[in-house]
């Protein structure tokens, strides 16, 4: 027996495919624009928060990180910043998993509450890393050095984190799931 279902992986590429484009795509233009990193946190645990979800399989979210990262090298091959992000997609399989899937997407407010800690923490540590390795000293200095990057990146966490958590419970209590499951056999 397959430790993946087909809708499953059928779900990683999807949501590996929207995060690496989207992202190589619009996040530079915001950034541009703004020199503020928080639409590729917003697209990025958007998408795992409604993956771990669906999926609820640890290695799901790891999996989502890294085809987004090579999808984004063949966008972008200039933008290594992503492995922080390929880390941060770590970090948040582990810690739904030690959430607990049925505990997590329970209730509408301990999914809310879950999907933004997690995505915050999870964006923080991508911030940390990108700060400290991928930065030019002289970008860092206006925004508080590493910490204040990575202080950016839970902004952009946390507003992901909020929109995952809402489209969840939004789909949970219109039944799309059931429904879904209802009519596909």
């Amino acid at each position: 027996m397959a430790y993946l279902k087909t809708r499953e992986v059928a779900a990683i590429a999807i949501g590996a495919a929207l995060w690496g484009v989207l992202n190589s795509l619009f996040s530079p233009i915001v950034f541009r624009l703004t020199g503020l990193p928080i639409l590729c946190d917003l697209i990025g645990f958007t998408i795992l928060t409604l993956a771990a979800w669906w999926i609820r399989k640890l290695g799901s979210l790891t999996a989502i990180g890294i085809i987004a990262t090579a999808i984004n090298f063949a966008i972008n091959p200039q933008a290594i910043i992503f492995l922080g992000f390929t880390a941060a997609s770590i970090v948040y399989d582990a810690i739904s998993r030690l959430a607990g899937y049925e505990y997590a997407f329970k209730k509408p407010r301990t999914t809310m509450a879950i999907a933004v800690a997690v995505s915050t923490l999870s964006a923080a540590v991508a911030g940390s890393i990108i700060g400290a390795f991928f930065m030019p000293g002289q970008a860092l200095v206006g925004w508080g050095g590493v910490a204040g990057w990575a202080g950016l990146h839970s902004v952009g966490g946390l507003i992901g984190g909020t929109l995952g958590g809402v489209l969840v419970n939004m789909l949970v209590s219109r039944k799309a799931v059931a429904f879904y499951e209802a009519n596909s056999h």
